[in-house]
């Protein structure tokens, strides 16, 4: 995963330098003599335009708001649960953060919770949420180079279309496949980000600019399109470590790869073109989450999940300690009766039954 700064892939972007950028405004003048007086006298200024100002010419606006609030949003909430819960021995969470149980009662994804109790909010909330420093570090640095970059070029509201739908796919797949695994992290939406940048690539890989604006994003994906791979590949490659949702990240980018098409369809100058992809982007995002969603909903899920901390002491760990536990209350209230009796040392689901028959 790529952990560089902005600023340092503005660098890597002049490494071939001015004969590249030369070459690559000549032939954009050739297109001036289609267009009209008003557009000419636009591009008059075209060849005093330096190579930084070139470079961030497409962006659609100056910051990345959204992208920076969630990583303010991410960094902020680890530290709260690991003061609240503590810190799990690095036996039970490789990642140094907080235990399963912590990451359960904070909105992490569970598939019993989801899809038989009906808490959605899990499909969008493990965004929020890391596994540990490690794995929250990893992210950040990816979403504040990448994330902050592309949210500049698409602009906010393309961004968190991607992102959040990428989120909603990550964790449906994630459901489907591990149904019974507790999963955080925003490396689902990030992934999400990536597939959306290849599918800009691939929808618009034949619009050829003619404004500074679109010769420098024609550019942009030219020179772009090496590092979405690359990233691809290591992301993917990573996924199949210990403690790390494969699911969630392949169902991040299949989700930001298709809703990808429709947002960039768009941008086409070429009216067919843009009613083909627009088509085939649509026809895509209703398959795969009306599919996805479906498949979610006749999953089997382990009843047992619904105690986090109860469920990895009888697997996993015999000393694992219960640092997090909603209380008698929460548990009443929410009409968990076994759970609330289980707090209370009653006896479990037997004894809940018992007393729903009085």
């Amino acid at each position: 995963m790529e952990q560089s700064t902005s600023q340092m892939n503005y660098s890597s972007w002049n490494d071939n330098g001015p004969a590249r950028k030369n070459k690559r405004r000549a032939e954009a003048s050739e297109d001036y003599s289609l267009e009209t007086d008003e557009e000419e006298q636009q591009h008059s200024h075209y060849d005093e335009i330096d190579e930084e100002e070139f470079e961030t010419a497409h962006y659609k606006q100056r910051y990345a708001p959204l992208s920076t609030l969630f990583v303010i949003v991410q960094l902020i909430i680890l530290p709260i649960m690991m003061w609240q819960c503590g810190v799990a021995p690095l036996e039970i969470n490789p990642m140094i953060g907080p235990y399963p149980d912590t990451l359960n009662y904070w909105g992490a994804k569970n598939g019993v919770l989801i899809i038989d109790d009906g808490e959605l909010y899990r499909l969008v909330t493990p965004i929020f949420l890391h596994g540990g420093i490690i794995h929250l570090l990893g992210n950040v640095m990816v979403q504040l180079d990448q994330g902050n970059r592309w949210e500049k070029e698409w602009g906010s509201l393309i961004w968190i279309i991607v992102y959040i739908g990428s989120a909603i796919g990550s964790s449906v797949l994630s459901v489907i496949v591990m149904p019974d695994n507790i999963s955080v992290g925003s490396s689902g939406a990030i992934m999400g980000l990536f597939g959306a940048k290849w599918a800009e690539i691939v929808v618009l890989m034949c619009e050829k600019g003619r404004t500074i604006r679109e010769v420098a994003a024609e550019q942009s994906r030219k020179e772009q399109a090496c590092h979405v791979i690359f990233g691809i590949i290591i992301v993917m490659a990573m996924s199949f470590i210990p403690y790390v949702d494969w699911a969630a990240h392949l169902g991040g980018l299949v989700a930001g790869f298709v809703i990808g098409i429709v947002c960039f369809s768009w941008s086409m100058r070429n009216k067919f073109g843009t009613v083909f992809w627009l088509g085939v982007g649509i026809a895509a995002c209703f398959v795969l989450y009306s599919t996805f969603i479906a498949i979610m909903f006749t999953t089997e899920t382990d009843d047992e999940m619904r105690d986090v901390c109860a469920y990895y002491q009888k697997n996993y760990f015999e000393d694992y300690e219960c640092k997090c536990q909603l209380d008698e209350d929460w548990a009443a209230n929410h009409n968990y009766a076994w759970l609330s009796n289980y707090y209370n040392g009653q006896g479990g689901v037997a004894d809940a039954d018992a007393n729903d028959g009085e």
